[in-house]
Protein backbone atom coordinates (compact mmCIF):
# COMPACT_ATOMS: atom_id res chain seq x y z
CA UNK A 1 0.00 0.00 0.00
CA UNK A 2 1.37 3.39 -1.18
CA UNK A 3 1.58 6.11 1.33
CA UNK A 4 -0.24 9.42 -0.02
CA UNK A 5 1.79 12.23 -0.80
CA UNK A 6 1.28 14.75 1.83
CA UNK A 7 1.77 11.80 4.83
CA UNK A 8 5.21 10.87 2.56
CA UNK A 9 6.61 14.89 2.89
CA UNK A 10 5.42 14.74 6.50
CA UNK A 11 7.60 11.51 7.24
CA UNK A 12 10.60 12.94 5.42
CA UNK A 13 10.66 16.27 6.73
CA UNK A 14 10.46 14.31 10.08
CA UNK A 15 13.14 12.00 10.01
CA UNK A 16 15.47 13.95 8.32
CA UNK A 17 15.85 15.73 11.19
CA UNK A 18 14.81 13.29 13.63
CA UNK A 19 18.01 10.71 12.84
CA UNK A 20 20.31 13.88 12.40
CA UNK A 21 19.74 15.30 15.55
CA UNK A 22 19.70 11.15 17.51
CA UNK A 23 23.28 10.88 16.12
CA UNK A 24 25.00 13.76 16.92
CA UNK A 25 22.78 13.76 19.99
CA UNK A 26 24.52 10.54 20.72
CA UNK A 27 27.84 11.58 19.97
CA UNK A 28 27.70 14.44 22.09
CA UNK A 29 26.59 12.39 25.41
CA UNK A 30 29.18 9.87 23.85
CA UNK A 31 32.32 12.26 24.20
CA UNK A 32 30.95 13.47 27.67
CA UNK A 33 31.06 9.83 28.83
CA UNK A 34 34.53 9.54 27.66
CA UNK A 35 35.01 12.85 30.04
CA UNK A 36 33.24 11.39 32.90
CA UNK A 37 35.37 8.25 32.95
CA UNK A 38 38.80 10.06 31.40
CA UNK A 39 40.37 9.27 35.33
CA UNK A 40 39.63 5.81 34.84
CA UNK A 41 41.46 4.90 31.85
CA UNK A 42 43.45 7.76 30.61
CA UNK A 43 47.40 6.85 31.00
CA UNK A 44 46.61 3.88 32.08
CA UNK A 45 48.22 2.06 29.21
CA UNK A 46 44.91 0.76 28.24
CA UNK A 47 44.43 -0.33 24.47
CA UNK A 48 42.21 1.81 22.32
CA UNK A 49 39.67 -1.75 22.42
CA UNK A 50 38.91 -1.62 25.91
CA UNK A 51 38.11 1.99 26.06
CA UNK A 52 35.51 0.97 22.74
CA UNK A 53 34.72 -1.78 23.87
CA UNK A 54 33.37 0.46 27.32
CA UNK A 55 31.59 2.88 25.16
CA UNK A 56 29.87 -0.08 23.07
CA UNK A 57 28.28 -1.24 26.75
CA UNK A 58 27.72 1.80 27.96
CA UNK A 59 25.69 3.66 24.48
CA UNK A 60 22.36 1.56 25.27
CA UNK A 61 21.98 3.25 28.34
CA UNK A 62 21.75 6.74 26.66
CA UNK A 63 18.73 6.05 24.08
CA UNK A 64 16.20 6.02 26.66
CA UNK A 65 17.52 10.08 27.48
CA UNK A 66 18.46 10.90 23.81
CA UNK A 67 15.68 9.60 21.86
CA UNK A 68 12.93 11.60 23.91
CA UNK A 69 15.03 14.62 23.29
CA UNK A 70 15.36 14.11 19.69
CA UNK A 71 11.84 13.24 19.35
CA UNK A 72 10.79 16.24 20.95
CA UNK A 73 13.64 18.49 19.04
CA UNK A 74 11.89 17.02 15.77
CA UNK A 75 8.74 17.48 16.17
CA UNK A 76 8.62 20.99 17.41
CA UNK A 77 11.17 22.23 14.20
CA UNK A 78 9.31 20.12 11.76
CA UNK A 79 5.73 21.59 12.88
CA UNK A 80 7.47 24.75 13.14
CA UNK A 81 8.73 24.90 10.18
CA UNK A 82 5.18 23.94 8.42
CA UNK A 83 3.55 26.52 10.18
CA UNK A 84 6.22 29.36 9.14
CA UNK A 85 5.78 28.73 5.80
CA UNK A 86 2.28 28.81 5.72
CA UNK A 87 2.53 24.58 5.06
CA UNK A 88 0.14 23.79 7.49
CA UNK A 89 -2.24 26.67 6.58
CA UNK A 90 -2.06 25.62 3.54
CA UNK A 91 -2.85 21.68 5.16
CA UNK A 92 -6.13 23.29 6.66
CA UNK A 93 -7.32 24.44 4.15
CA UNK A 94 -7.83 21.46 2.10
CA UNK A 95 -9.09 19.73 4.73
CA UNK A 96 -6.25 18.10 6.59
CA UNK A 97 -6.84 18.91 10.43
CA UNK A 98 -3.33 18.33 12.74
CA UNK A 99 -4.36 15.27 13.94
CA UNK A 100 -4.44 13.73 10.54
CA UNK A 101 -0.95 15.26 9.66
CA UNK A 102 0.21 13.37 13.13
CA UNK A 103 -1.26 10.02 11.69
CA UNK A 104 1.81 8.72 9.98
CA UNK A 105 3.71 10.12 12.57
CA UNK A 106 2.12 8.52 15.49
CA UNK A 107 2.49 5.44 13.93
CA UNK A 108 6.39 6.23 13.74
CA UNK A 109 6.82 7.33 17.29
CA UNK A 110 4.62 4.15 18.50
CA UNK A 111 7.24 2.13 17.16
CA UNK A 112 9.79 4.25 18.97
CA UNK A 113 8.20 3.29 21.80
CA UNK A 114 8.28 -0.13 21.74
CA UNK A 115 11.84 -0.19 20.66
CA UNK A 116 12.78 1.66 23.51
CA UNK A 117 10.70 -0.02 25.68
CA UNK A 118 12.66 -3.15 24.27
CA UNK A 119 16.23 -1.50 24.76
CA UNK A 120 15.52 -0.61 28.19
CA UNK A 121 14.17 -4.33 29.34
CA UNK A 122 16.40 -6.43 27.38
CA UNK A 123 19.51 -4.27 25.98
CA UNK A 124 20.42 -2.07 28.81
CA UNK A 125 20.18 -4.97 31.96
CA UNK A 126 22.82 -6.94 29.43
CA UNK A 127 24.88 -3.33 28.89
CA UNK A 128 24.72 -3.07 32.44
CA UNK A 129 26.38 -6.50 32.97
CA UNK A 130 28.91 -5.95 30.56
CA UNK A 131 29.87 -2.50 31.80
CA UNK A 132 30.31 -3.43 35.64
CA UNK A 133 32.08 -6.58 35.22
CA UNK A 134 34.57 -4.67 32.72
CA UNK A 135 35.02 -1.97 35.15
CA UNK A 136 35.53 -4.15 38.00
CA UNK A 137 38.33 -6.69 35.80
CA UNK A 138 39.59 -3.20 35.10
CA UNK A 139 39.74 -2.05 38.62
CA UNK A 140 41.65 -5.96 39.36
CA UNK A 141 43.78 -5.75 36.54
CA UNK A 142 45.34 -2.34 37.26
CA UNK A 143 46.43 -1.28 40.79
CA UNK A 144 46.06 2.45 39.88
CA UNK A 145 42.83 1.79 39.02
CA UNK A 146 41.53 -0.18 42.36
CA UNK A 147 43.20 2.73 44.38
CA UNK A 148 39.88 4.94 45.24
CA UNK A 149 40.71 8.22 46.90
CA UNK A 150 38.86 8.34 50.76
CA UNK A 151 38.27 4.94 50.92
CA UNK A 152 40.04 1.52 51.88
CA UNK A 153 41.18 -0.69 48.88
CA UNK A 154 42.17 -4.34 49.11
CA UNK A 155 45.41 -4.98 47.01
CA UNK A 156 47.38 -8.04 47.52
CA UNK A 157 47.55 -8.74 51.17
CA UNK A 158 47.05 -5.62 52.01
CA UNK A 159 44.36 -3.04 52.75
CA UNK A 160 45.35 0.66 51.54
CA UNK A 161 43.70 4.11 52.08
CA UNK A 162 45.24 7.00 50.69
CA UNK A 163 44.23 11.03 50.71
CA UNK A 164 44.86 12.00 47.24
CA UNK A 165 46.45 10.12 43.98
CA UNK A 166 48.22 12.65 41.66
CA UNK A 167 51.21 12.86 39.23
CA UNK A 168 51.67 10.91 36.22
CA UNK A 169 49.44 7.77 35.92
CA UNK A 170 48.77 8.43 39.70
CA UNK A 171 51.54 6.71 40.94
CA UNK A 172 52.18 9.48 43.51
CA UNK A 173 49.99 8.67 46.96
CA UNK A 174 49.46 11.55 49.46
CA UNK A 175 48.48 10.72 53.12
CA UNK A 176 49.04 6.17 52.95
CA UNK A 177 47.58 4.39 55.96
CA UNK A 178 48.19 0.69 55.35
CA UNK A 179 46.70 -2.37 56.80
CA UNK A 180 48.79 -5.71 56.71
CA UNK A 181 47.16 -8.66 56.83
CA UNK A 182 47.83 -11.89 58.55
CA UNK A 183 46.41 -15.11 58.53
CA UNK A 184 44.26 -14.92 61.52
CA UNK A 185 42.75 -12.25 60.27
CA UNK A 186 43.48 -9.86 62.97
CA UNK A 187 44.87 -6.64 62.38
CA UNK A 188 48.32 -6.30 63.97
CA UNK A 189 50.38 -3.87 61.84
CA UNK A 190 49.44 -0.56 60.40
CA UNK A 191 51.41 1.86 58.19
CA UNK A 192 50.83 5.48 58.26
CA UNK A 193 52.79 8.02 55.69
CA UNK A 194 52.99 11.05 54.55
CA UNK A 195 53.78 10.65 50.65
CA UNK A 196 54.14 7.35 48.60
CA UNK A 197 55.13 6.26 45.49
CA UNK A 198 53.85 3.12 43.44
CA UNK A 199 56.84 1.33 41.30
CA UNK A 200 56.26 -1.46 39.19
CA UNK A 201 59.02 -1.41 36.88
CA UNK A 202 61.23 -3.54 39.04
CA UNK A 203 59.69 -6.01 39.36
CA UNK A 204 57.96 -8.59 37.15
CA UNK A 205 55.18 -10.19 39.19
CA UNK A 206 54.43 -7.22 41.42
CA UNK A 207 54.27 -3.85 42.54
CA UNK A 208 56.58 -2.07 44.61
CA UNK A 209 55.32 0.77 47.44
CA UNK A 210 57.96 3.32 48.22
CA UNK A 211 56.87 5.23 51.42
CA UNK A 212 57.96 8.48 53.15
CA UNK A 213 57.99 10.27 56.19
CA UNK A 214 56.03 7.91 58.36
CA UNK A 215 55.30 5.15 61.16
CA UNK A 216 55.23 1.46 61.45
CA UNK A 217 53.01 -0.10 64.30
CA UNK A 218 52.89 -3.30 65.09
CA UNK A 219 50.86 -5.22 67.92
CA UNK A 220 53.09 -8.16 69.46
CA UNK A 221 51.00 -11.01 69.99
CA UNK A 222 52.11 -13.30 73.36
CA UNK A 223 51.46 -16.98 73.44
CA UNK A 224 51.07 -16.39 77.21
CA UNK A 225 48.00 -14.59 77.60
CA UNK A 226 48.72 -13.09 80.90
CA UNK A 227 48.45 -10.01 80.40
CA UNK A 228 45.15 -7.79 79.11
CA UNK A 229 47.06 -6.21 76.51
CA UNK A 230 49.63 -7.09 74.33
CA UNK A 231 53.04 -4.55 73.92
CA UNK A 232 53.42 -3.17 70.18
CA UNK A 233 56.13 -1.45 68.98
CA UNK A 234 56.62 1.58 66.96
CA UNK A 235 59.51 2.45 64.57
CA UNK A 236 59.79 5.72 62.44
CA UNK A 237 61.24 6.02 59.19
CA UNK A 238 62.36 8.50 56.23
CA UNK A 239 61.52 5.87 53.92
CA UNK A 240 60.20 2.39 53.38
CA UNK A 241 59.69 -0.09 50.78
CA UNK A 242 56.81 -3.17 50.32
CA UNK A 243 56.44 -5.60 47.68
CA UNK A 244 52.91 -6.66 46.75
CA UNK A 245 52.22 -9.36 44.91
CA UNK A 246 50.37 -8.71 41.58
CA UNK A 247 50.48 -12.48 39.94
CA UNK A 248 46.50 -12.29 40.69
CA UNK A 249 45.63 -8.81 39.29
CA UNK A 250 48.22 -9.70 35.60
CA UNK A 251 46.17 -12.88 35.48
CA UNK A 252 42.56 -11.36 35.02
CA UNK A 253 40.30 -12.45 32.60
CA UNK A 254 38.53 -9.03 30.91
CA UNK A 255 35.71 -10.88 29.55
CA UNK A 256 34.63 -12.31 33.28
CA UNK A 257 31.30 -12.15 33.88
CA UNK A 258 31.40 -12.84 37.83
CA UNK A 259 29.28 -9.97 39.14
CA UNK A 260 25.50 -10.63 38.77
CA UNK A 261 23.92 -8.78 41.80
CA UNK A 262 22.28 -5.58 40.65
CA UNK A 263 19.43 -4.45 40.07
CA UNK A 264 20.44 -2.75 36.96
CA UNK A 265 21.13 -5.98 35.37
CA UNK A 266 17.42 -6.79 35.84
CA UNK A 267 14.61 -7.09 33.15
CA UNK A 268 11.31 -6.32 34.10
CA UNK A 269 9.93 -10.09 35.20
CA UNK A 270 12.92 -10.25 37.15
CA UNK A 271 12.52 -7.14 39.11
CA UNK A 272 9.26 -8.38 39.91
CA UNK A 273 10.39 -11.49 41.36
CA UNK A 274 13.03 -9.10 43.34
CA UNK A 275 10.68 -6.80 44.33
CA UNK A 276 8.23 -9.74 45.90
CA UNK A 277 11.50 -11.45 47.48
CA UNK A 278 12.36 -8.18 49.25
CA UNK A 279 9.02 -7.00 50.47
CA UNK A 280 8.37 -10.75 51.97
CA UNK A 281 11.49 -10.94 53.76
CA UNK A 282 10.99 -6.84 54.94
CA UNK A 283 7.85 -7.72 56.15
CA UNK A 284 9.22 -10.70 57.93
CA UNK A 285 11.98 -9.07 59.39
CA UNK A 286 9.58 -6.26 60.74
CA UNK A 287 7.80 -8.80 62.58
CA UNK A 288 10.75 -10.60 63.92
CA UNK A 289 11.68 -7.17 65.27
CA UNK A 290 8.07 -6.64 66.80
CA UNK A 291 8.19 -9.81 68.78
CA UNK A 292 11.70 -9.35 70.01
CA UNK A 293 10.69 -5.76 71.13
CA UNK A 294 7.94 -7.58 72.71
CA UNK A 295 9.78 -9.96 74.68
CA UNK A 296 12.59 -7.65 75.87
CA UNK A 297 10.09 -5.25 77.49
CA UNK A 298 9.27 -7.74 79.96
CA UNK A 299 5.22 -7.05 79.24
CA UNK A 300 5.13 -10.54 78.54
CA UNK A 301 6.58 -11.35 82.43
CA UNK A 302 4.05 -8.91 83.79
CA UNK A 303 0.84 -10.29 82.20
CA UNK A 304 1.94 -13.71 83.51
CA UNK A 305 2.54 -12.50 86.86
CA UNK A 306 -0.93 -10.63 86.57
CA UNK A 307 -2.84 -14.19 85.58
CA UNK A 308 -1.37 -15.98 88.52
CA UNK A 309 -3.00 -13.82 90.96
CA UNK A 310 -6.69 -13.52 90.76
CA UNK A 311 -6.98 -10.33 92.97
CA UNK A 312 -4.16 -8.87 91.53
CA UNK A 313 -4.50 -4.91 90.69
CA UNK A 314 -1.65 -2.23 89.70
CA UNK A 315 -2.31 0.56 91.88
CA UNK A 316 0.80 2.75 90.11
CA UNK A 317 4.19 3.09 90.28
CA UNK A 318 4.46 4.80 94.03
CA UNK A 319 1.97 1.81 95.30
CA UNK A 320 4.79 -0.28 94.17
CA UNK A 321 8.12 1.44 94.85
CA UNK A 322 6.63 1.91 98.41
CA UNK A 323 7.05 -1.92 98.94
CA UNK A 324 10.67 -1.69 98.88
CA UNK A 325 13.40 -0.01 100.67
CA UNK A 326 15.24 3.31 99.49
CA UNK A 327 18.03 1.23 98.07
CA UNK A 328 15.84 -0.86 96.29
CA UNK A 329 13.91 1.59 95.13
CA UNK A 330 16.91 3.22 93.36
CA UNK A 331 18.00 -0.11 91.80
CA UNK A 332 14.79 -0.83 89.94
CA UNK A 333 14.46 2.99 88.90
CA UNK A 334 18.40 2.92 87.52
CA UNK A 335 16.83 -0.87 85.77
CA UNK A 336 14.29 0.78 84.00
CA UNK A 337 16.05 3.55 82.99
CA UNK A 338 18.56 1.55 81.48
CA UNK A 339 16.30 -1.20 79.39
CA UNK A 340 14.50 2.34 77.95
CA UNK A 341 17.58 3.77 77.22
CA UNK A 342 18.36 0.41 75.82
CA UNK A 343 15.36 -0.16 73.51
CA UNK A 344 15.38 3.64 72.71
CA UNK A 345 18.91 2.78 70.71
CA UNK A 346 17.53 -0.74 69.21
CA UNK A 347 14.59 0.98 67.70
CA UNK A 348 17.57 3.71 66.33
CA UNK A 349 19.58 1.32 65.00
CA UNK A 350 16.94 -0.99 63.64
CA UNK A 351 15.17 2.33 62.04
CA UNK A 352 18.42 3.03 59.88
CA UNK A 353 18.37 -1.06 58.91
CA UNK A 354 14.46 -0.65 57.81
CA UNK A 355 15.18 2.91 56.45
CA UNK A 356 18.26 0.89 53.96
CA UNK A 357 15.64 -2.20 53.13
CA UNK A 358 13.14 0.15 52.00
CA UNK A 359 15.12 2.21 49.88
CA UNK A 360 16.16 -1.30 48.24
CA UNK A 361 12.82 -1.86 47.43
CA UNK A 362 11.71 1.70 46.27
CA UNK A 363 14.94 1.57 44.01
CA UNK A 364 13.82 -1.79 42.66
CA UNK A 365 10.16 -0.49 41.92
CA UNK A 366 11.72 2.68 40.16
CA UNK A 367 13.83 0.82 38.00
CA UNK A 368 10.92 -1.46 37.15
CA UNK A 369 8.78 1.51 36.32
CA UNK A 370 11.39 3.29 34.77
CA UNK A 371 11.17 0.83 31.49
CA UNK A 372 7.82 2.06 31.32
CA UNK A 373 8.09 5.60 31.62
CA UNK A 374 10.70 5.86 29.12
CA UNK A 375 8.94 4.04 26.48
CA UNK A 376 6.11 6.34 26.63
CA UNK A 377 8.49 9.35 27.10
CA UNK A 378 8.95 8.70 23.19
CA UNK A 379 5.37 8.88 22.35
CA UNK A 380 4.53 11.63 25.38
CA UNK A 381 7.26 14.08 23.82
CA UNK A 382 6.01 14.09 20.30
CA UNK A 383 2.40 14.78 21.39
CA UNK A 384 3.71 17.76 23.46
CA UNK A 385 6.05 19.03 20.66
CA UNK A 386 3.75 18.82 17.74
CA UNK A 387 1.14 21.18 18.84
CA UNK A 388 3.95 23.47 20.46
CA UNK A 389 5.62 23.18 17.05
CA UNK A 390 2.33 24.60 15.28
CA UNK A 391 1.64 27.29 17.82
CA UNK A 392 5.15 28.98 18.08
CA UNK A 393 5.03 29.15 14.20
CA UNK A 394 9.02 29.42 14.15
CA UNK A 395 11.55 26.91 12.64
CA UNK A 396 15.02 26.71 12.36
CA UNK A 397 17.79 25.68 15.29
CA UNK A 398 16.44 29.40 17.23
CA UNK A 399 12.80 29.10 19.38
CA UNK A 400 12.46 25.87 18.47
CA UNK A 401 15.48 24.19 20.35
CA UNK A 402 15.11 27.22 23.11
CA UNK A 403 11.66 25.63 23.88
CA UNK A 404 12.91 21.71 23.49
CA UNK A 405 15.57 22.42 25.48
CA UNK A 406 13.43 24.11 28.50
CA UNK A 407 10.90 21.81 27.96
CA UNK A 408 13.25 18.08 28.20
CA UNK A 409 15.00 19.73 31.42
CA UNK A 410 12.02 20.54 33.43
CA UNK A 411 10.73 17.18 32.26
CA UNK A 412 14.03 15.48 33.15
CA UNK A 413 15.02 17.16 36.72
CA UNK A 414 11.31 17.18 38.39
CA UNK A 415 11.54 13.26 37.35
CA UNK A 416 15.03 12.80 39.39
CA UNK A 417 13.74 15.32 42.22
CA UNK A 418 10.58 13.20 42.53
CA UNK A 419 12.53 9.66 41.94
CA UNK A 420 14.93 10.98 44.90
CA UNK A 421 11.76 11.95 46.82
CA UNK A 422 11.00 7.97 46.41
CA UNK A 423 13.94 6.43 47.02
CA UNK A 424 13.61 7.31 50.91
CA UNK A 425 9.84 6.76 50.94
CA UNK A 426 8.68 10.70 50.86
CA UNK A 427 6.87 10.06 47.80
CA UNK A 428 5.50 6.47 46.41
CA UNK A 429 7.40 4.78 44.03
CA UNK A 430 4.92 4.83 41.43
CA UNK A 431 4.31 8.59 42.01
CA UNK A 432 8.01 8.95 42.05
CA UNK A 433 8.30 7.63 38.40
CA UNK A 434 4.97 8.54 36.79
CA UNK A 435 4.18 12.28 38.59
CA UNK A 436 6.02 14.47 35.92
CA UNK A 437 4.58 11.98 33.05
CA UNK A 438 0.87 12.59 34.05
CA UNK A 439 1.51 16.52 34.11
CA UNK A 440 3.15 16.18 30.80
CA UNK A 441 0.55 14.49 29.61
CA UNK A 442 -2.46 16.48 30.27
CA UNK A 443 0.14 19.71 28.84
CA UNK A 444 0.43 17.46 25.76
CA UNK A 445 -3.33 17.19 25.44
CA UNK A 446 -4.22 21.09 26.33
CA UNK A 447 -1.75 22.36 23.46
CA UNK A 448 -3.16 19.23 20.95
CA UNK A 449 -6.10 20.92 21.24
CA UNK A 450 -5.45 24.34 21.17
CA UNK A 451 -3.57 23.64 18.15
CA UNK A 452 -6.27 22.07 16.70
CA UNK A 453 -8.48 25.29 17.50
CA UNK A 454 -5.73 27.84 15.96
CA UNK A 455 -5.32 28.90 19.61
CA UNK A 456 -2.52 30.07 21.72
CA UNK A 457 -1.37 27.68 24.95
CA UNK A 458 -1.57 31.07 27.00
CA UNK A 459 -4.17 34.39 25.96
CA UNK A 460 -3.41 36.85 28.16
CA UNK A 461 -6.51 38.72 26.90
CA UNK A 462 -8.62 36.03 27.58
CA UNK A 463 -7.22 35.79 30.87
CA UNK A 464 -7.04 39.94 31.83
CA UNK A 465 -10.45 39.73 31.09
CA UNK A 466 -11.45 36.89 33.11
CA UNK A 467 -9.24 38.45 35.66
CA UNK A 468 -11.13 42.12 35.31
CA UNK A 469 -14.59 41.60 35.59
CA UNK A 470 -14.64 40.00 39.28
CA UNK A 471 -12.38 42.61 40.56
CA UNK A 472 -14.81 45.35 39.30
CA UNK A 473 -17.57 43.56 41.26
CA UNK A 474 -15.32 43.65 44.31
CA UNK A 475 -14.54 47.01 43.91
CA UNK A 476 -18.36 47.67 43.75
CA UNK A 477 -19.03 46.40 46.41
CA UNK A 478 -16.35 47.88 48.61
CA UNK A 479 -17.46 51.35 47.70
CA UNK A 480 -20.92 50.85 49.03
Amino acid sequence: MKLPLIDRYILKSYLTVLVSFFFILMFIFIIQTVWVFIDEFAGKGLDVSVLLRFLLYYSPKLVPLVLPLTILLASIMTFGNFAERYEFAAMKSAGISLMRAMRSLIVVNSIACLTTFYVANTVIPLAEFKTYNLRKNLSKMRPALAITEGMFNDIGESNIKVERKYGENDKLLEGVIIHEKSPNQINNVVIKAARGELKSDELQEGLQLVLYDGYRYEEIVQKNKRKKNDPHSRIAFKQYSMNIDLRSFNSVDLDETSYTNTFKMQNFEELSQSIDSLTKNYVSEIEGFANTLYLRTGIKSVDRLKNSYTNYSYKGKKAYLDLYTTRQQRRILDGARINIETQINNLKNQKRVFFIREKVINLHRLWRDDKFVNAYAALLLFFVGAPLGAIIRKGGFGLPIVVALTIFLTYHFAGTLFKNSAEDGSLHPFWGAWLISIVLTVVGLVATIRASKDKSVFDAERLKLNLKVPLNLILKRLKR
